[in-house]
């Protein structure tokens, strides 16, 4: 077989808009000509919602709405334009995604490029103009709520797989909405905290990905954070959107408030924010309504900040052929395709993650599920008996989780999909095993309105009340009943699946979780489900870290990320050995809480105020600077068959490392990767970089390079990684720029952080 050749961190499938200056010129003149006509109210009019999702249109003019929706994991359901109560209609169910955490376990360029065309076509075909989607938040502690929403705790993985989903996302006549700019890493207080991030920290860890979303993506807009930024609400932060984002980085698309972020009318007029959204139906009284024309009016705005929106946002319109003369040749979309539904199916089948498997207990092989010996008189032959044990075999996830909630066409369970997949000849039964109390009551249906309250988590050292204990006391014998009932079900089973772990009670917009141990005693149903049944595969289910107390018993071990409507059907494909997993875990998994730098600075979760005290030395960086070993480490994931590496070869190019773009290549990496195992599968190669001595502290290596491959049983594939100027770089904040030093690099090459190969020492000068 011949040797195919894969060049990593290479994505070519789509470009951003490159206009010539001579369509440029002609863009920004028809801009004039347009806002020429406008008078201070119409401009206005289009600076803020005059319905939850919809700005404000100049209809006499030509000028449409803006047509917003939520969100990351698909297009969410129509409201009326007044209300948070659904409008109920059977013409808004969709196709439900993978969360941005599922996309990125992929590490896969290209499955978020399909996924996000999928999100777009999807979007367009629901008449949307902008979809808020992704989110790119740093995952800088495991108790943010809203973490499943989130890709990473690594900024170049970030960076690598939010410029492809842009892209495939605006291909649609659609745009893509990037948020949450900037430092927004936790719910609690989430509207007041003040973010305090030295600069450094922010330019090397926070902002890259947002850079890379604007510069290489091509973003149409982007979507200010509630919080505060050193002192400044990101909504009106002149650093942020005037200094950074508009002067450094050149952006002239459009920036969108988060839902009821913006607190004041002159200070946010005079930000490079565009335009104002909320939650509240009070439309004329947004601070960028009525009091914006009376601010203008009465000299404390100036009416060239109220065109400096406009034109954003008119731009935006042009690019998505909303209006100009290109607008009769918009993309129509679709949504609730087959096509789309088989795209969500191969991004899922690719995020889920082989934690474990000792001995080689997965996959469960069509051999251990034949019948048993025929009976001597009748022939029959008793079925081999799974037990399917834990609420999230059968949960449906797209309802919840807050703005990312999804009216999903439909949503293949894990239960579900064993049973599509095994058909009638194996006995699959199901035991939920443990109780979730309570149900959504019909006010939480609409709690949006009371989002913009101060949400601070209940200190867990307060007293409990009679009431609080009486139901405390209901539950532990509901769940006592539950759990022995699901050991009694598993010392009957042949094969006994666990599925557990969160569910949107706990992986939410608007709250973070107070630990990392795995609700409703589900450690006490695993540690005796093991006891019961050695062999127990557990899965876990959810969007965060979880403490594993059992995870030395437990033989197998399967990490599922919410994966979308296939979710199911990926799920018993890999338990099954139909697909072979190659997915891998965008962020560590610390074994303890207490090992996070966040839970001993204390600076996570803290109304008000919250300093960023680990700096730079976020994820793996803190854990392999300390020498802490993790549960499961950055980039880890196992598979059903192996990989050899071979023929490393490094080539650095003769020039000046401190000198010149940063983006000029300076390092090729190249290696041979062989399957020697006995099934086809995917392996992620990464390349991590080191600085051995430096004027700074560095971390002892960051990802600066990856390639996914898939390869046949005994094939060969030769990879290509190419390092730039920026790869040995860290943010001098003397220059107030980026700087390499001159020096020796240790180059890591492996299929994992904490499982390297082979280091080469590389010398630039």
């Amino acid at each position: 077989m011949g040797v195919p050749e894969t060049d990593g961190n290479r994505f070519d499938s789509i470009s951003p808009l490159i206009m010539s200056r001579n369509e440029v010129n002609m863009q920004e003149k028809r801009i004039e000509q347009i806002l020429e006509t406008l008078t201070l109210e119409e401009k206005c009019a289009m600076l803020h919602g005059a319905t939850f999702f919809r700005s404000g249109a100049v209809e006499e003019k030509g000028i449409p709405a803006v047509e917003t929706s939520d969100g990351p994991m698909g297009v969410r359901n129509e409201f009326p334009g007044d209300s948070w109560f659904p409008v109920g209609l059977s013409d808004d169910f969709v196709s439900y995604l993978p969360s941005n955490s599922a996309l990125a376990a992929t590490w896969n360029p290209r499955r978020a490029c399909e996924t996000g065309q999928v999100l777009g076509e999807e979007a367009r075909g629901r008449g949307k103009d902008v979809i808020l989607a992704p989110g790119i938040n740093i995952k800088r502690d495991p108790l943010c709520g809203r973490n499943f929403e989130y890709m990473s705790e690594d900024p170049y993985l970030i960076r690598e797989l939010v410029v492809p989903l842009i892209r495939g996302i605006q291909e649609a006549d659609v745009a893509a909405c990037v948020k949450h700019f900037a430092a927004n890493s936790q719910e609690t207080d989430r509207l007041w905290v003040d973010t305090v991030v030295d600069e450094r920290t922010l330019r090397e860890i926070y902002l890259p990905g947002f850079e890379a979303a604007v510069h290489r993506g091509g973003t149409y807009s982007l979507m200010n954070a509630y919080n505060k930024l050193n002192g400044e609400h990101c909504s009106e932060s002149k650093a942020l959107l005037n200094r950074i984002l508009r002067e450094e980085w050149g952006y002239d698309g459009t920036v969108i408030s988060d839902w009821g972020s913006v607190h004041t009318t002159v200070s946010a007029a005079e930000s490079a924010l565009d335009m104002e959204m909320s939650v509240t139906a009070n439309f004329d009284d947004y601070y960028f309504a009525r009091p914006l024309v009376e601010a203008v009016n009465r000299g404390e705005a100036s009416v060239e900040d109220v065109d400096r929106k406009v034109r954003n946002i008119l731009r935006m319109m042009l690019r998505l052929k909303m209006i100009g003369p290109e607008s009769g040749e918009r993309k129509q979309g679709a949504y609730n395709t087959p096509a789309h539904r088989e795209t969500i199916k191969a991004a899922a089948r690719e995020s889920i993650v082989l934690l474990k498997n000792q001995g080689g207990l997965l996959p469960i092989s069509p051999e251990r599920l034949q019948p048993g010996a025929p009976d001597a008189l009748t022939g029959h032959r008793k079925k081999k008996r799974i037990a399917v044990i834990g609420r999230n075999a059968e949960h449906m996830h797209s309802g919840g989780g807050g703005s990312a909630e999804i009216k999903a066409l439909y949503e293949i369970s894990p239960l579900l999909g064993l049973k599509m997949e095994l058909g009638g000849n194996v006995d699959i039964r199901y035991a939920p095993g443990y109780y979730i109390p309570g149900k959504k009551s019909v006010n939480e249906a609409n709690w949006q309105e009371t989002s913009l309250e101060r949400q601070v988590s209940r200190r867990r050292d307060q007293e409990e009340t009679e009431e609080e204990a009486r139901v405390r006391r209901e539950i532990e014998k509901q769940r006592e009943r539950l759990r022995r009932e699901a050991v009694a079900l598993a010392e009957t089973a042949d094969e006994v699946i666990f599925v557990g772990g969160l569910n949107h009670d706990y992986d939410v917009e608007g709250w973070d979780r107070d630990s990392m141990a795995l609700p409703y005693a589900q450690d006490i149903l695993i540690e005796e489900l093991l006891a019961a049944h050695p062999d127990t595969v557990v899965v876990m289910v959810a969007g965060s870290p979880v403490e594993m107390p059992w995870k030395d018993r437990a033989r197998a071990i399967v990490w599922n990320y919410y994966a979308g409507m296939e979710s199911g059907t990926a799920l018993a494909e890999i338990l099954l050995g139909r697909v072979c997993p190659s997915g891998k875990l965008p962020e560590t998994f610390p074994a303890l809480y207490a090992d996070t730098v966040t839970c001993k600075n204390g600076e996570f979760g803290k109304p008000e105020r919250v300093v960023y005290k680990e700096g730079i030395f976020v994820g793996y960086r803190y854990y392999e600077r300390e020498e802490i070993h993790p549960a499961f480490a950055f980039g880890h994931g196992l598979s059903y068959t192996s990989f050899s590496y071979d023929r490393l070869e490094v080539e650095t190019a003769e020039a000046c490392l401190a000198q010149g773009d940063l983006r000029e290549r300076l390092v090729k990496v190249s290696l041979d990767v062989t399957n020697t195992g006995a099934v086809a599968g995917g392996e992620v190669v990464q390349c991590y970089v080191g600085d051995v001595s430096c004027s700074v502290e560095r971390p002892k290596k960051e990802l600066k390079a990856f390639a996914k491959v898939f390869l046949e049983p005994g094939e060969t594939a030769r990879i290509h990684m190419e390092l730039s100027r920026e790869a040995f770089a860290f943010y001098d904040v003397e220059r107030h720029g980026f700087a390499a030093e001159p020096g020796e690099f240790i180059l890591s090459v492996g299929g994992a952080s904490d499982r390297i190969w082979r280091q080469e020492t590389v010398t630039l000068g």
